[in-house]
């Protein structure tokens, strides 16, 4: 296989691989798809030889950066010992690894089911609200709260979570029972047309307690949110929101499951998203963050004060993925871990974070196409819009997104544009050097774009 052409690979890549939010019809029209072959840092290389700015972080995942040996290292030493284990037995990165999470995860977050990524670990933790309340006796609580325009992962029961319109269901109908949808504390487009952050929050969360009452707090089992919402632009809520959610979900029994798959292990400029406002879920999940995307793996994280409801003769779990806790990808995430741990990564992103950030806010005084930044940490987003005044989107018959994403690729940056929204994600190590290489392609893709538009 190595010798045979990039256009040789495509065309069996296009034959026989079913490549995820692509079809490979227009793939065959484009010449696509890409075939990289290495990576180091932000950057990976194509099997052309041309380098490439990977301004997603593969999807929001390669916190680390591509390239690193030593978690390369730590995945042989443990496939060469062990590459699985016997039923009924662990290992001893898998012991490592949940002792690590529940050092890092707040308050008494201290039991860890791991499982293969974050669909899984949401799965995981809707299974666990539902079993916990059955178990002491609240039978009737199976409806789950999420936010309109959330995205919690594409397996049966939480794809139904957050109904974004990105992904569209219609293929998959009729939706899971008791799904309950809230809204989003978007400041920028607040369901509530509220006036600044923290109206908007508050409705935002006022509106989930409206929810939990109309329906009968009797039959409300979780809320599940993201710290940041991802799918929005990196929404960052005010800062009432989370203590408020925390309050309503502690006076009404309902579980609150906080989403950390891409907030997780410092994308936000903290270790993790519910770190900004001191609030201690009762489960969180994460996944992408917690190896980089070296393998698969992901880990629902419980509150001893429910997990201790599964304890006892016959009390267990019954739920079981056949990679759960495996000991490679484990070795892999404890290797992550400490990356991020000596290189200072969260500290740096948050730092660059906010130089970044900067610098699209200036942006937004050069480009009127530019209708809000915001974002925390490198966890970034430039909501473009088509008059600022008014908030119009771009007629989708203009598939900007689509010509944003074809501007960039021409200067050698993959940052696909599936909305409106500038969704930057880069790895954490990213340098100020490489933000202002980045920046310098963003100024020109977005005077392009704007001149192609006629918006002044």
């Amino acid at each position: 296989m190595d010798e045979l052409s990039t256009n040789e690979l495509q065309k069996l890549a296009r034959d026989h691989l079913w490549m995820h939010n692509r079809d490979w019809e227009q793939m065959n029209k484009n010449s696509e798809p890409m075939i990289v072959v290495k990576g180091s840092g932000i950057r990976v290389e194509d099997s052309n030889g041309n380098s490439w700015i990977d301004l997603n972080g593969g999807y929001n995942s390669v916190n680390v950066g591509y390239g690193r040996k030593d978690i390369a290292d730590a995945v042989l030493n443990q496939a060469s010992k062990l590459p699985y284990f016997p039923a009924t037995t662990t290992t001893l990165p898998t012991v490592d690894l949940v002792t690590k999470i529940s050092e890092l995860a707040p308050g008494s977050l201290n039991r860890t089911f791991p499982t293969s990524g974050g669909s899984e670990a949401n799965e995981t933790a809707l299974k666990v609200a539902w079993a916990f309340h059955k178990r002491r006796g609240d039978s009737g609580r199976y409806k789950i709260i999420s936010r309109r325009g959330s995205y919690h992962g594409a397996t049966g029961g939480v794809m139904w979570l957050g109904s974004t319109p990105i992904v569209p269901m219609i293929d998959y109908e009729p939706s899971m029972p008791g799904m309950l949808y809230a809204p989003q504390p978007n400041a920028y487009r607040c369901e509530f047309n509220s006036q600044s952050d923290s109206e908007c929050a508050y409705r935002s969360a006022k509106a989930i307690e409206d929810l939990i009452l109309n329906n009968g707090p009797d039959s409300i089992a979780a809320v599940i949110a993201e710290p940041v919402s991802v799918p929005q632009g990196a929404v960052v809520p005010g800062e009432e929101y989370w203590p408020m959610i925390r309050e309503i979900c502690d006076k009404y029994g309902v579980i609150l499951i906080a989403d950390e798959i891409v907030c997780g292990f410092g994308r936000t400029g903290k270790m993790f998203g519910v770190n900004h406002w001191d609030v201690v879920p009762d489960i969180m999940t994460v996944a992408k963050g917690l190896v980089s995307s070296y393998l698969p793996i992901g880990a629902t994280i419980v509150r001893d004060e429910i997990a201790d409801f599964f304890a006892g003769d016959q009390k267990y779990l019954r739920h079981i993925f056949t990679f759960s806790g495996h000991p490679v990808s484990a070795a892999a995430s404890l290797a992550n871990i400490k990356v991020i741990e000596q290189d200072s990564l969260v500290e740096n992103a948050k730092l660059t974070g906010e130089y970044f950030k900067n610098k699209l806010e200036k942006f937004k005084e050069k480009h009127n196409v530019i209708g809000d930044v915001r974002g925390t940490g490198l966890l970034l987003a430039a909501e473009l819009v088509s008059d600022r005044e008014t908030k119009e989107k771009f007629d989708p018959s203009l598939k900007v997104n689509e010509s944003i994403t074809r501007k960039f690729h021409a200067r050698g940056i993959i940052f696909r544009v599936s909305t409106n929204i500038l969704n930057i994600a880069p790895p954490l190590c990213i340098t100020r050097e490489e933000v202002d290489e980045v920046c310098v392609a963003i100024d020109e893709v977005l005077t392009e774009l704007e001149n192609e538009l006629g918006i002044s």
